[in-house]
């Protein structure tokens, strides 16, 4: 039974998913947050701070990348909860509540459709920073394992936002809450700057933070290096995220409605 149940849930997750991507299509402008957004920020902390942190900007892009390709994976993850809350609030759930599907399948199905955006968000950071000068240094399978870790961190951590947005009354809140909760997360790592310059306090946690562990992964993929510590880390984190989150977002969407 429970088998049934679990195939029941993903057919329906796979469908209400569809639904996401169709509504993605209908509304390009969605895609926002993972085309503009991170083409800004690339291009503002490049050529702001190459030169000061790297003594020449080329050579910060070889750092930069990687890591703001995971800054800009989990700040796209927070539009899982806003979407879903604001769902909630015009009574699509209450149509979902009358149909036979599994009761999880709303949440999966926008977890799922929001790997879309992150495949954007991956190509279109890639691209642009090519055209600024940045260089993989390794091979395509390096890199298309490093866009796959970076599009599942996404997966894992936007429960986070599903949580949120299941437990808030309204959209805006969620997306405030969420800003709150990210900005520091990835501000305080090795995104923008190494950890060896920070308070002794803040070096502790940004060795071990998610946002640096993948950071440092990515840059093993993509430009040569370490890559079994931080993947790892990275690991763990990410199956921590969904052991936390998944079961908290479940409890707050059967709450809700």
């Amino acid at each position: 039974m429970s088998t049934i149940a679990l195939d029941r849930g993903v057919r329906h997750g796979f469908a209400l998913a569809w639904r996401g991507i169709l509504k993605i299509r209908k509304n390009p402008e969605q895609l926002a947050d993972v085309t503009i957004a991170p083409i800004i920020l690339l291009v503002m902390f490049t050529y702001l701070f190459g030169g000061a942190l790297a003594g020449n900007t080329d050579a910060y892009l070889q750092m930069l990348v990687p890591g703001i390709l995971v800054m800009n994976i989990l700040q796209a993850s927070m539009t899982a909860g806003v979407q879903l809350n604001t769902d909630v609030s015009k009574g699509v759930f209450d149509r979902f509540r009358a149909m036979p599907i599994a009761r999880s399948a709303p949440l999966v199905g926008a977890v799922l459709a929001d790997v879309v955006r992150y495949v954007v968000c991956v190509v279109v950071l890639l691209i642009i920073a090519t055209v600024m000068g940045y260089r993989i240094q390794t091979g395509p399978v390096e890199l298309l394992i490093a866009a796959g870790l970076a599009i599942a961190f996404g997966l894992c951590f936007c429960w986070a936002s599903v949580f949120v947005g299941m437990l808030l009354k309204t959209p805006q809140a969620v997306q405030g809450i969420m800003i709150v909760l990210i900005m520091p997360l990835t501000f305080g790592s090795n995104v923008f700057v190494g950890t060896s310059t920070m308070p002794g306090w803040l070096k502790a946690w940004a060795d071990i933070s998610p946002v640096s562990l993948l950071s440092d992964a990515l840059r093993g993929l993509l430009n040569g290096g370490a890559v079994a510590g931080p993947l790892a880390g990275s690991l763990i984190w990410m199956a921590g995220a969904v052991a936390v989150f998944f079961p908290l977002a479940m409890w707050a969407y059967r709450k809700r409605v």
